[in-house]
């Protein structure tokens, strides 16, 4: 048995079917991509051309594909040799299975992650290939490794059609000599060996996508980190402020330095009064008009109308469903308009207006990049397989065409900025929902934005977080970045806000200064609200 399985014979059939199998997957695999795609496409025509070839395939016997194959192609004048026509016969075979395992795969990916991606200005194959796929992974890897094997035993029925593998060379072995025994096992144990290889390689991609585990060694934060202790927002609040919120407990106990002060009145500073913005500090920036929006019969927006000047902070309070959270998406175009236009710094965002009627345009993800509007989301939505450091890099360098040197320097010191210097190599199921939220702010001031969103930051947060999370926001504020801001943080829209807007049932009820509409409303409706507010805030404070 051990002269049958150093046999060269033997070993020259295995490399034939390990070939076979080689070539025949990463085909299969690319096809499977491609039909998954196709399954999850928004047009039926093209879902059901994709789910008729699945049928077809995953209900017929391969061996009978094979043999089709070898017949049918020479009568089409395509005349393949009987390898060849093995592995196109294997690769039409994996494409159909693979295609339901990859669409398995990148279903169980939160679709959250796409959405913050979306926000980010990354296109949808950016975004498939940096973003789902990755995460994916984890989902798709053991079905794909438990198809490669089968694969390659099944290779044996390749000698259907004169493919000369190691099954078949047993054969040809044991009519001469008989010894049945002997000879197939010593070739069963060249295919474990075949299949341990590919079971080794399986749990080596498996523990490289595994994003329970931390892949990144820990790296210095750099001088920047050091000189500031970690936290460069911490210093004084905007004047005419009060209640502070409490700071982090990474925050030093002394004010901050020198260091938080240069990069707060040049970065900051720098990106709230960029040059290539048109409107000058106090003009319309944010100019909505009639913004209307329904899903299916229910009317979220009914017809919005609002402005909001450059370098203003604008904070929406308003009951759950009131249209808060779509009205912010609409205007980075994350969710579609039915009616209305909405223009940031005098450009649309995405929109053609041919025919009166608002339509996406071709490029739009390229028009959300060059819109340059950060926005944060209320689960924070980072990527889960990349480090925090990755997150805040991943669009200037993929979209904005930043050189990663500069990305990575530029995402450590925002980083540092919200407190996290210390933190660059974690992944974010390591780090608390306050800091998660502090590595989606950098991620959205690394592409220098023009425009920040805030669809209830603090939401998801422990009482005990949100101080350092509105903390970082009352600097972004202070700094003079325009801000539209979603939130019940009475506290934060009164000390913080420019402009505090009431919506109710998909309408601007009131609108006004904090110590208008917080302090003196004017509608009943607001009047309850905030009361209602008010003893859910006291509850707390008592428990």
């Amino acid at each position: 048995m051990w002269g049958y399985f150093l046999s060269p014979f033997l070993w020259q059939g295995a490399w034939i079917a390990l070939k076979i199998t080689t070539v025949a997957m990463a085909i299969g695999l690319l096809l499977g991509l491609g039909l998954a795609l196709m399954r999850l496409s928004g047009f039926w025509m093209v879902r059901s051309t994709a789910w008729f070839y699945i049928w077809v395939i995953r209900g017929t016997p391969q061996l009978l594909q094979l043999v089709f194959l070898f017949d049918a192609l020479p009568e089409l004048g395509i005349r393949l040799d009987s390898i060849t026509t093995a592995i196109i016969g294997f690769a039409l075979n994996e494409a159909a299975f693979s295609a339901e395992i990859i669409r398995g795969g990148i279903l169980s990916v939160n679709r959250n992650q796409s959405i913050a991606a979306d926000s980010l200005g990354m296109g949808k194959f950016l975004t498939l290939r940096r973003i789902i796929l990755p995460q994916a992974m984890r989902a798709i890897l053991p079905g794909v490794f438990n198809d490669t094997i089968g694969m390659l035993k099944l290779t044996s029925i390749a000698s259907i059609i004169f493919v000369n593998e190691l099954t078949f060379r047993a054969q040809q072995i044991v009519g001469q000599n008989f010894r049945f025994f002997t000879v197939f096992i010593a070739a069963g144990l060249i295919y474990l060996v075949m299949t341990s290889a590919i079971s080794l390689l399986q749990s080596w991609l498996e523990q490289r996508y595994d994003l329970e585990a931390d892949r990144t060694k820990r790296k210095d934060a750099g001088p920047l980190a050091r000189l500031t202790g970690g936290f460069l927002f911490s210093p004084a609040r905007p004047a005419g402020s009060s209640n502070e919120a409490p700071a982090s407990d990474e925050a030093p106990a002394v004010a901050a330095t020198s260091v938080a002060r240069q990069l707060d009145e040049t970065w900051l500073a720098r990106i709230a009064t960029a040059d290539d913005i048109v409107a000058p500090v106090g003009t319309p920036f944010v100019v909505a008009r009639n913004v209307q929006k329904s899903y299916g019969d229910r009317q979220v927006l009914a017809g919005i109308d609002l402005t909001v000047n450059r370098g203003e902070c604008v904070v929406i309070l308003g009951p759950s469903g009131s249209g808060k959270s779509t009205f912010l998406r609409m205007i980075n175009h994350l969710e579609g308009l039915d009616w209305g236009e909405i223009r940031v710094d005098g450009q649309t965002v995405g929109y053609d207006y041919a025919g009166g009627r608002p339509k996406a345009v071709a490029g739009l993800a390229g028009a959300k990049a060059r819109a340059r509007i950060g926005m944060v989301f209320q689960s924070f939505n980072l990527f889960g397989h990349l480090t925090a450091l990755e997150n805040v890099v991943e669009a200037p360098v993929r979209v904005h065409g930043t050189s990663p040197a500069d990305a990575e320097k530029l995402g450590q010191e925002l980083l540092a900025s919200v407190g996290l210097g210390n933190h660059t190599a974690h992944l974010p199921h390591r780090l608390s929902g306050g800091q998660q939220q502090r590595v989606a702010i950098a991620r959205a001031l690394a592409i220098k934005p023009r425009l920040m969103l805030f669809d209830e930051p603090t939401s998801a947060l422990d009482p005990e977080l949100v101080g350092e999370v509105l903390t970082v926001m009352r600097r972004l504020a202070a700094a003079g970045m325009t801000m539209v801001v979603v939130t019940h943080e009475i506290r934060f829209a009164r000390d913080v806000a420019d402009r505090v807007i009431f919506m109710d049932e998909g309408n601007i009820v009131e609108q006004g200064p904090p110590e208008q509409v917080i302090d003196a409303p004017q509608h009943e409706r607001t009047r309850r609200f905030l009361r209602m507010v008010g003893q859910v805030e006291t509850g707390e404070e008592k428990a």
